[in-house]
């Protein structure tokens, strides 16, 4: 799916209609020292299975996109889902 690099959308702080620019939003790096992985590795930690059952197999073809929309104006960040999609590809307004 073709999607515009620059749209113009509502923005919550300004509370009116705005260009945002977009782009693909990527989850960051993991936190080892965090109070939930560390509770998750003590779970893995001794004998017997695993924390939880193994996927037999992965039926879903494609993850979910999630745009990231920063304001022009005031440098506001609001995500959007826009739902599962192969390939999405960020292009210029025409």
């Amino acid at each position: 799916m073709k999607i515009p690099r620059v749209i113009r959308t509502y923005c919550p702080r300004c509370r009116t209609y705005t260009e945002h620019t977009v782009t693909q939003y990527t989850a960051g790096k993991r936190r080892t020292l965090s109070e939930g992985q560390r509770r998750y590795e003590r779970k893995l930690l001794g004998y017997g299975s695993s924390r939880k059952p193994k996927q037999k197999t992965f039926y879903k073809v494609t993850k979910k996109v999630t745009l990231k929309l920063t304001c022009r104006q005031c440098g506001y960040v609001t995500h959007r889902t826009i739902g599962r999609l192969r390939k999405v590809e960020l292009v210029e307004a025409r």
